[in-house]
């Protein structure tokens, strides 16, 4: 049932995928997602590595203990760019900006200039792996770059 259901969820998604409209939402909105959850979850690490407590990291950035909290805490976070930078100045670290590897970028760059895909179910599958959803990255070990 499992399978089935999957199956489903990912047709419909392939087949919600062809409105350019939702395309380039949907991408813009997965490369946001996995793209704060990694900084974050890095930046987690690092405070970890260096043996700060949330409270502690939270006054080295002059910032109240619930928010650095929040930050690392909540399953749904939207830290400003500004608060990610101060963060990472405390733990020794800067944010910075890396290409896409080339087959992601012809997927993810393409979609969101023309909001079209050559296949859908190919881009929702990467997605969903870069966004460390289970079982979404093996979905993609075998498919060839487009």
């Amino acid at each position: 049932m499992a399978n089935a259901e999957r199956s489903v969820f990912w047709d419909d998604l392939t087949h919600d995928l062809e409105d350019p409209q939702f395309l380039r939402e949907y991408v813009a909105q997965s490369i946001r997602i996995a793209t704060i959850d990694r900084i974050v979850n890095e930046l987690d690490a690092a405070r970890e590595a260096a043996g700060l407590s949330k409270a502690e990291l939270a006054r080295a950035i002059n910032s109240e203990p619930a928010t650095v909290r929040r930050l690392f805490s909540a399953g749904h976070v939207n830290p400003t760019l500004g608060t990610l930078a101060e963060v990472a100045a405390a733990l020794g670290m800067r944010v910075v900006l890396e290409p896409l590897e080339a087959g992601d970028r012809k997927r993810i760059t393409g979609p969101l200039l023309e909001g079209s895909t050559d296949d859908p179910h190919v881009l929702a599958r990467r997605l969903a792996a870069m966004r460390g959803k289970p079982d979404a990255e093996s979905a993609t070990a075998g498919r060839p770059d487009r």
